[in-house]
């Protein structure tokens, strides 16, 4: 059984995006739109730099649309771009393969809408026995108070509740990491 250890670790951790889609996003109020587009994005170029596995899930695409443009930009070259109908990603056969593949323990999990597929893709991840890392400043739904509540279930269900700088700083763990520079930039950008 893994143990968790309340700190994202690089070596062991998975990026997951949650349907940030062209269609969706213009649904959120338009501060919330920025704010996660901006943070999953540095998260998603912190991950290429360090080499995690990243997981990108699109609703029903052709209703909803691909995954935002200025995001598909950033995404790592080996990131998975998988799409779905089920509100959990883990309702997609591909997305588990891609899971049980990576062997990772730990899931960073972002995007929207955070009472729906966010929230039903986190209780699936710990019914697996994961460790999931919700980063709360880069989730968000259409109405706040349905934000608020899915990060409160999640956090009851034994999610940890972190946001983008605390990921990115326990991915590094140390200030001589060989990529601090890097990665701080991304922190301040």
């Amino acid at each position: 059984m893994h143990k968790p250890t309340s700190l994202c670790d690089a070596s062991d951790a998975l990026l997951v995006v949650i349907d940030i889609q062209s269609r969706l996003l213009p649904a959120m109020a338009e501060d919330d739109q920025q704010r996660v587009v901006d943070h999953a994005g540095r998260l998603l170029r912190a991950a290429g730099m360090l080499d995690l596995p990243v997981l990108i899930t699109e609703q029903y695409p052709r209703g909803l649309g691909h995954t935002d443009a200025r995001l598909a930009e950033l995404a790592p070259t080996a990131a998975r771009t998988l799409e779905k109908t089920s509100f959990s990603a883990c309702g997609a056969e591909a997305f588990l393969r891609c899971l049980d593949y990576s062997g990772r323990k730990q899931v960073v999990l972002l995007g929207m809408e955070a009472h729906v597929c966010v929230l039903q893709t986190a209780l699936d991840l710990l019914a697996r026995g994961l460790e999931v890392f919700l980063v709360a400043d880069a989730v968000c739904s259409r109405d706040p108070l349905h934000r608020d509540n899915a990060i409160a279930r999640m956090r009851g269900a034994g999610a940890l509740i972190s946001n983008r700088e605390s990921v990115m700083f326990e991915w590094l763990r140390d200030a001589r990491h060989e990529k601090f520079r890097e990665i701080s930039k991304q922190l301040i950008a």
